[in-house]
C-alpha cells in the first residue's frame, strides 16, 4: 500500500490568513480509495500596506509614501529587503518609470521610534529592482514604518484621467508581503505670461502696441473659473486704446477697465480664458505643446 499527498493550494482571504486542502489516496492491490479533504489555514505572519500622501501629481512635484509592515508572529523579522518599481509601465517594449527617489529622504521607524536610514539604492533605467532598502527588521508582534518622497518626472502621463501606481514589496527567503498605491494626475491650468512691443523705437505721439502671450501648460482648460486678470500700468500713458483677445475686440467696461489718467488696465475676471495643453509621448518623456491666448492693447503715447 502507499499513501501520497497532493501538492496544497493556498488562497489568500481576509484577516491576513489563507486557506489551503489536501486529500490523501489509498492504492493497492486491485483498487484505490480517497480520504476525504481537510481544510486549514495558515496565518500571514507579516503584511504591509502603502499609502501616498498626496491627492495628485504634477510634473516635478513630489509625492511621499509611507509603507507600514506588522509582523503578527511571535519572532522577530529581520534581513528584509523592501523594493519599489517606482511606477513602471512598458510603451512599446521599453519599460518607463515615471519616479525618482528623493535622495537621503527615507526615514525607518521600529514601533515609532526613528531608527538609522537604510541604505537606500535606485538602480538605473532598465535594471531591476528599480528601488531598494536593505535590512529592515519588524519586531515579534509589531511594525516597521518607512516614508520616502519621490519626484514625478518627464516620463509621469499628464493627460487627464492618468495615474502613477506603484508597487512594494517587502521580502526575505522565506517571507513576502505586497502592496500598491495610486495617484491621480492634477488636472489643472497651469499659467504663464510673456509681454512684448511693437515698435520698440517710435516717437511722441505714434502708436504702440503691447502684446500679452498667455499659455498654459497644464492638462485642464483656464475657463471662467479660473478667474484669469491681467493688470499692467502704462508708463508712458496711453491714450485711445483699443483692446483685443485671440483677435476679437474686448469692450471697455465690460471686459477689461482702464484709466486714462494713470495709466492702470485691468482685464475683468473670467473674461480670458486658455485651452489646455496638448501632449506627446517620445523617448525623451512626455512633452508638452502649450495651449495659447493673445491680449493686444494698442493705443498712443
Amino acid at each position: 500500500m502507499r499513501q501520497r499527498q497532493e501538492p496544497r493550494n493556498l488562497s489568500w482571504g481576509v484577516n491576513n490568513m489563507a486557506q489551503f486542502q489536501n486529500q490523501a489516496t489509498l492504492s493497492y492491490k486491485g483498487g484505490s480509495a480517497s480520504s476525504n479533504i481537510v481544510t486549514g489555514e495558515l496565518l500571514e505572519v507579516l503584511s504591509m500596506t502603502k499609502t501616498a500622501i498626496s491627492t495628485g501629481y504634477s510634473r516635478g512635484s513630489s509625492i511621499t509614501y509611507v509603507l507600514s509592515l506588522l509582523n503578527s508572529g511571535t519572532a522577530d523579522i529581520s534581513g528584509l529587503t523592501v523594493t519599489d518599481d517606482l511606477g513602471e509601465y512598458d510603451v512599446g517594449g521599453a519599460t518607463l518609470r515615471p519616479l525618482h527617489y528623493t535622495e537621503d529622504s527615507v526615514r525607518y521607524y521600529i514601533n515609532g521610534e526613528l531608527q538609522p536610514a537604510p541604505t537606500a539604492e535606485e538602480a538605473p533605467e532598465g535594471t531591476e529592482p528599480a528601488l531598494s532598502f536593505g535590512e529592515i527588521s519588524v519586531p515579534a508582534g509589531g511594525n516597521a514604518m518607512l516614508i520616502y518622497e519621490t519626484t514625478a518626472n518627464a516620463f509621469a502621463p499628464l493627460t487627464c484621467g492618468s495615474c502613477i501606481t506603484n508597487t512594494a514589496t517587502a521580502s526575505s527567503a522565506a517571507l513576502e508581503a505586497t502592496a500598491s498605491a495610486t495617484v491621480p494626475v492634477a488636472e489643472e491650468p497651469e499659467l504663464s505670461i510673456s509681454k512684448s512691443l511693437s515698435p520698440q523705437v517710435l516717437s511722441e505721439n505714434e502708436e504702440l502696441t503691447y502684446t500679452f502671450i498667455i499659455q498654459n501648460c497644464g492638462n485642464a482648460e483656464a475657463d471662467a473659473s479660473a478667474e484669469i486678470v491681467v493688470t499692467d500700468d502704462f508708463s508712458p500713458i496711453l491714450s485711445d486704446i483699443s483692446v483685443s483677445y485671440n483677435g476679437a475686440p474686448l469692450a471697455e467696461g465690460t471686459d477689461y477697465t482702464y484709466d486714462a489718467v494713470n495709466g492702470a488696465f485691468a482685464t475683468v475676471s473670467g473674461v480670458l480664458t486658455v485651452p489646455a495643453a496638448s501632449y506627446a509621448r517620445s523617448t525623451g518623456g512626455w512633452q508638452a505643446v502649450p495651449g495659447t491666448g493673445t491680449l493686444t492693447v494698442t493705443g498712443t503715447i
